[in-house]
């Protein structure tokens, strides 16, 4: 019986424990980590990973690229997929910090909780994005864009970092958003007014919307964060909420905690689809959020 042989590698000091917990609950017997790795080393760890096997054992090997860069991630997942040489294969998986599941299971709980409460999709509503810039916020913004969403993505300290990145997602994803200046409180009132969905992505312990913005936002139909770490980034919703109302508003809240069971599961289901596939497989935050979205249905 061929062993089924995880390859996990970061372009940082460390792979991340929560990854490797995840892939040997799996079902992964080997998990083996690789640190510090740049984009030009992927084709020849992937090559050393593909041509040590028969090429009938290439789907019991796998590559899973970590690091907290969605896009350098990406480029990795480009990398290894170039290098693969047929019959030669192997599964191809990328998760930077968590974020395409993370970001999946956050799009996917909200797309719940529009259709179950409010009779709404995800193609029908008005999303502001806090912290886009971000791996979170970056993967929430290109999927919920891809499934029709008017997306609107806020940059903390002016519009040429997020119009970069809204020129990126169109370009790499055909994902059209829309840059907006969050660098005040004030310019962020204006944003939530006009939102009827709120992603807060931003970094752990910042508050980037408070209760007081969140009352004044009428449209406001559900809001989700992802920082379970105090303060939390929407004041008022706590870190267990799964679709609570939101204290003066009509809208319901999410909270860290409550996407955390969906992420982890869709993290470890993806993982397992390597095991358990016929053919090789290449995973990114799109085939995550497929998955979530069947998870939380």
């Amino acid at each position: 019986m061929a062993k089924n042989i995880l390859h996990m590698l970061t372009p940082h000091k460390h792979v991340s424990p929560f990854d490797v917990n995840m892939a040997l609950d799996a079902g992964y017997d080997s998990v083996t980590p690789y640190e510090e790795v740049s984009l030009d080393e992927v084709a020849d760890l992937v090559q050393d990973v593909i041509f040590s096997r028969p090429p009938d054992r290439g789907v019991n090997s796998a590559v899973f690229f970590g690091g907290d860069d969605a896009v350098l991630a990406l480029d990795m997942i480009e990398k290894a997929r170039n290098a693969l040489v047929p019959p030669f294969v192997c599964n191809i998986m990328a998760d930077p910090a968590g974020s395409f599941t993370t970001a999946a299971a956050m799009v996917a709980i909200v797309e719940q909780t529009l259709k179950a409460e409010k009779n709404k999709s995800l193609a029908d509503v008005s999303i502001a994005v806090f912290g886009a810039t971000g791996v979170v916020g970056y993967c929430a913004a290109v999927i919920a864009a891809l499934e029709g969403a008017k997306v609107k993505i806020v940059g903390y300290s002016g519009l040429e970092r997020v119009q970069k990145r809204a020129d990126e997602m169109e370009e790499r994803f055909g994902a059209k958003v829309e840059p907006a200046d969050g660098s005040s409180d004030e310019k962020n009132t204006a944003i939530v007014k006009e939102a009827e969905v709120v992603f807060s992505a931003a970094k752990a312990g910042v508050q980037v919307l408070s209760l007081k913005q969140l009352q004044a936002a009428e449209r406001l139909l559900v809001a989700a964060d992802a920082n379970a770490v105090p303060p939390l980034g929407l004041e008022g919703i706590d870190v267990m909420a799964k679709g609570e109302p939101i204290e003066g508003t009509s809208a319901l809240g999410i909270g860290a905690l409550a996407v955390g069971p969906l992420k982890s599961s869709t993290e470890q289901g993806l993982l397992k689809r390597m095991i358990e596939a016929g053919e090789p497989q290449v995973l990114d935050f799109r085939d995550a959020f497929k998955l979530a979205r069947s998870l939380a249905s």
